[in-house]
């Protein structure tokens, strides 16, 4: 059984459809309404058990009922919350997120202040229990927490590397393997030219670095050569949490011990497929809905 641990923040999704997204003030109109739980590291970790491994996500919630509510929902869909900590009398991290015809969305972050940032008590974690450890960047502490002790251990670390006020670059000195957004790379190396970034991102680690570019594919850094993965054309509902979608599945991949082109292509086709329905765990495949899928292109 491959084993994973996903740290990092989980907050509620409220999802709003529109035709075309907003481009000043004024009144908009929802076809359709959803709520449903996100954030980086549960949805990879969603991801991640929806293809067969055992997961945990560790991160912090309020005591509201937004926080036992998205517990449940991680629980519901295969993910053990047991090391997750609940604050007393906190309010738990919400988004809104508005999602056009295409598939595109804009999301408006509140991370609550009320979830503090320090991360000791991870070291009453054992992490050698599992094969990979999994971070977003949302929780800075957590993450280079997580990070430290898994490299003790001898754990795999991959790191979610999107945009964040903070500089992640100690995140990402820790990480084998550093996963970024566009936005986040560019952020991270100040380069926009996503080439050119990402070589610039290799010489803070020894380990891989890959950048995703949504429908143009993913690029990563193989023996010093820049490698190419191209997007699958899928038609596509809604592209919330496909980046989160992407990573839990290279996490499981490469948990795996697939070689990178496979670990790739792999989670390009399982974030691809997740884009096919709205939300962003609804359409989540299993391993052979995946392979099934990669199959068409070979």
């Amino acid at each position: 059984m491959i084993r994973i641990a996903c740290v990092g923040i989980t907050v509620l999704d409220r999802i709003y459809y529109v035709e075309t997204l907003p481009t000043g003030g004024g009144k908009y109109v929802a076809s359709r309404y959803t709520e449903v739980g996100g954030g980086p590291a549960a949805t990879a970790a969603v991801a991640a058990a929806r293809l067969g491994a055992q997961v945990d996500f560790i991160g912090r919630v309020g005591d509201d009922d937004t926080g036992k509510h998205l517990l449940a929902e991680l629980e519901s869909l295969g993910v053990n919350t047991r090391y997750t900590r609940r604050y007393e009398g906190a309010k738990s991290s919400q988004s809104a997120i508005m999602v056009d015809a295409h598939g595109e969305r804009i999301i408006v972050n509140f991370p609550s202040p009320d979830l503090l940032m320090e991360a000791d008590w991870l070291n009453d974690i054992d992490f050698s229990q599992w094969d990979v450890v999994l971070a977003d960047v949302r929780w800075h502490e957590g993450a280079k927490q997580a990070f430290t002790l898994a490299r003790q251990a001898g754990v795999k670390t991959l790191l979610d590397g999107d945009v964040t006020p903070q500089d992640i670059s100690e995140l990402v000195v820790l990480s084998d393997h550093a996963a970024f957004s566009a936005p986040g790379l560019a952020r991270l190396t100040g380069i926009s030219d996503a080439a050119s970034a990402l070589k610039q991102s290799q010489t803070l680690t020894n380990g891989h670095v890959y950048v995703t570019q949504g429908s143009e594919g993913c690029y990563w850094i193989e023996n010093g050569m820049l490698q190419h993965q191209a997007g699958f054309a899928v038609d596509v509902v809604d592209t919330t949490g496909a980046g989160d979608v992407f990573h839990g599945a290279l996490a499981f991949s490469l948990a795996s011990g697939s070689e990178l082109k496979d670990a790739v292509r792999f989670a390009s086709g399982v974030a691809a497929l997740k884009c096919t329905r709205p939300g962003g765990r609804a359409g989540i495949p299993d391993c052979d809905q995946t392979r099934s899928f990669l199959s068409l292109f070979v």
